[in-house]
């Protein structure tokens, strides 16, 4: 994928780049009867208090929907476009089931149009197809991976995301997530074979504030910059550092705090958490 670079002719220009969509996309129009509106909040709840600060504005969005589940098994389907999807930084495809029935799909690298892609426990494991992780070999990279059977792919739905069948035990499979993690998840659970695409994502330079704007984020204030009365750490003679530990507006500390609910099912299936100071564990 390639990353365009733009002449310096503003300061927001100078430091700008953006993905050359032209190389790699073939439609740049929504299919109609898979799209729906988004009703935006603002980070607001239905009273109107502010539940996610820094959230408002932005351009509108279109929601496209995604098929997660990949469950219409044995039946192939054409890939007829490659679209950008505004509401994540992967790419999307278009398919057409032998029925007529047309989905959207995460888009792996290197997914062509015309190709044929399958779901189901007997298709092949090649770029594309959905299948149960117990049908997929070890060591194939996989991306869209279900936590709970028929749940819908949870985990690697990122713009170049990519996880790895590690070992098989029993009803257990052992995969290794990109973020180092590595966990084990229920055999029947389904998993996309390949990487995601628009692996170049990570390489943009925003360049300007404007367009932080344009996608629904708002600038970030410090605490210490703020007045006594708006947060914890506001206030105080000159540059203060507000004589606390950091903490949100409400009190609720900000940094070394465990946020992950350990009673749940899926963090007891957690082989070597993804900080690796935390060294190997493992709770049957």
């Amino acid at each position: 994928m390639a990353i365009r670079v733009y002449r310096p002719t503003s300061p927001g220009r100078r430091n700008a780049s953006v993905i050359d969509y032209k190389k790699e996309l073939t439609a740049f129009r929504p299919e109609k009867s898979l799209c729906v509106r988004i009703k935006k909040s603002g980070g607001r709840n239905n009273t109107g208090e502010t539940t996610v600060r820094f959230r408002g504005g932005g351009g509108r969005r279109i929601y496209r929907i995604i098929d997660f589940k990949r469950n219409k098994d044995n039946m192939p389907a054409k890939v007829l476009t490659i679209e950008y999807d505004p509401n994540r930084n992967c790419f999307i495809s278009l398919v057409q089931y032998e029925d007529g029935e047309k989905r959207y799909i995460l888009a792996p690298q290197g997914i062509q149009v015309g190709q044929t892609v399958e779901s189901g426990p007997s298709v092949e494991p090649k770029v594309g197809n959905a299948m149960p992780l117990e049908f997929i070999p070890v060591g194939v990279e996989i991306h869209n991976i279900e936590l709970e059977a028929g749940q819908g792919g949870k985990l690697v739905r990122t713009a170049g995301g990519v996880a790895r069948v590690m070992a098989k035990e029993g009803d257990w499979v052992t995969i290794i997530l990109p973020s180092g993690e590595m966990r084990m998840v229920r055999k029947e659970c389904r998993a996309t074979i390949g990487q995601l695409s628009n692996s170049d994502y990570q390489n943009v330079k925003v360049g300007k504030a404007g367009r932080n704007r344009h996608k629904g984020i708002r600038p970030h204030v410090r605490g210490k910059a703020m007045n006594p009365v708006a947060h914890p750490l506001g206030g105080g003679e000159g540059r203060a550092n507000g004589g606390r530990h950091p903490c949100s507006p409400t009190g609720v500390l900000a940094k070394g705090g465990k946020t992950r609910n350990p009673r749940k099912v899926s963090s007891r299936r957690i082989i070597r958490r993804r900080k690796s100071n935390r060294g190997v564990q493992l709770v049957l």
